[in-house]
């Protein structure tokens, strides 16, 4: 019962700022829970991206204009209503919503702006509904690329490649002609790590480090099956690891994981020997992680759309706000040679943020079994780039 208290607390401090540890008989100044991503605690303007404003009771904030692709769609139904609550960028930065779909979908769009309309949220300044690209790409500084299209039956994933690296070209174009010079871009519609490398190549005056793919959702996965397995809140399992392509052949990497407060309260014990199952780990586990995607349609006749959106929340806010102290996430960016992944693919990897700046984590220890699956993942990815930059060039 009282778990369950301390949830719906949550929530409500999530809107209010307050932490539900001190509802509950907490020491006054401490919160060791965390409150829709933060802590009951104003947030670190020393780690936040600098046009982030995270200080309460700031006069004449500048909002921040961010960009929904496919804005008509599933995904972005759940996304952009998080986005203007507050719970991507904090409780104290204002947004203009971007929103950006194909012609046939401009009746959809116009009602997703009446509801966002209607919902009132203070820190939605305005919202600019289009089928433009340069109207929707102008002047952004946060790119959320989620439309992309969809795999059909019976049509091959080289076939998919072809019609994705039209729409990315074109979108990589876009944010080098319109956007802001310092846009942050992640890009969502699959094959995911491909488009935004295709986008990258296409925003060729841009930094190659504004740019990134959504592994968190396979992170978020991995995460939530071995809370179930150990019995322990999610909250506490920190630093699962997925390597490579956002597909069948990533790599969820539980060896660097621990969990908090276990076995019990104030220790620290690693993933693996709190699992205590290396059967499980080694042969179903990942398997589990790789094809979540799959059983998820299988039973909802739908793909994942609200955990995504959240995932994608996640994602934007460690990247603009900051990791903590001793955790890192995982985000598809740009390779720089680490752990000897090839330069030039986007690949998922464990990084920590900072200022809006991600840093890939340096000196992991791979083992053999691991390793073998990021070689396989890793050639997956330079075929996959292969095609596309045939069909690019």
């Amino acid at each position: 019962m009282e778990q369950a208290i301390l949830r719906i607390n949550n929530i409500s401090g999530q809107l209010t700022g307050k932490c539900p540890f001190k509802a509950h008989g907490g020491e006054a100044g401490k919160c060791p829970y965390k409150v829709g991503g933060f802590s009951g605690q104003n947030l670190d303007q020393s780690k936040a991206w600098s046009l982030i404003n995270v200080t309460p009771n700031v006069d004449h904030v500048t909002p921040i204009k961010v960009l929904v692709t496919g804005a008509a769609g599933q995904i972005a139904y759940s996304l952009m209503f998080m986005i203007a609550s507050g719970q991507m960028f904090g409780p104290h930065q204002p947004v203009i919503l971007h929103l950006l779909d194909i012609p046939k979908m401009a009746d959809a769009l116009k009602g997703v702006v009446m509801e966002l309309q209607d919902c009132s949220y203070p820190l939605l300044h305005s919202v600019v509904a289009t089928t433009d690209i340069q109207t929707a790409f102008l002047h952004i500084n946060v790119a959320i690329l989620v439309g992309a299209f969809p795999r059909g039956p019976g049509m091959q994933r080289k076939d998919l490649l072809k019609v994705n690296v039209s729409i990315f070209k074109e979108q990589g174009e876009a944010l080098n002609k319109y956007a802001s010079r310092g846009v942050k871009v992640l890009v969502v519609g699959n094959p995911a790590n491909t488009n935004a490398l295709t986008a990258l190549m296409k925003a060729s005056d841009l930094p190659t480090s504004n740019f990134s793919a959504l592994t968190r959702l396979d992170q978020n996965r991995a995460q939530s099956m071995i809370s179930e397995k150990v019995g322990v809140n999610v909250d506490n399992v920190r630093n699962v690891i997925i390597w490579g392509n956002h597909s069948q052949t990533q790599v969820p990497d539980v060896n660097h994981g621990y969990i908090l407060n276990y076995p019990n309260r104030g220790l620290i014990e690693p993933i693996q020997s709190s699992v205590n199952d290396d059967k499980w780990l080694n042969e179903q586990f990942i398997p589990l992680v790789q094809n979540r995607g799959a059983t998820v349609i299988a039973a909802r006749k739908l793909s994942s759309a609200a955990s995504a959106a959240n995932a994608i929340v996640g994602h934007v806010r460690d990247w603009l706000l900051g990791t903590k102290d001793g955790e890192h996430v995982s985000m598809a960016v740009y390779s720089d040679g680490s752990y000897n992944v090839p330069k030039g693919l986007i690949f998922s990897f464990p990084v920590t943020c900072r200022n809006g700046q991600w840093t890939i984590v340096q000196g992991l220890k791979i083992n053999a079994s691991t390793q073998q699956k990021i070689d396989a993942t890793t050639k997956e990815l330079q075929e996959e780039k292969e095609t596309a930059m045939s069909f690019l060039n």
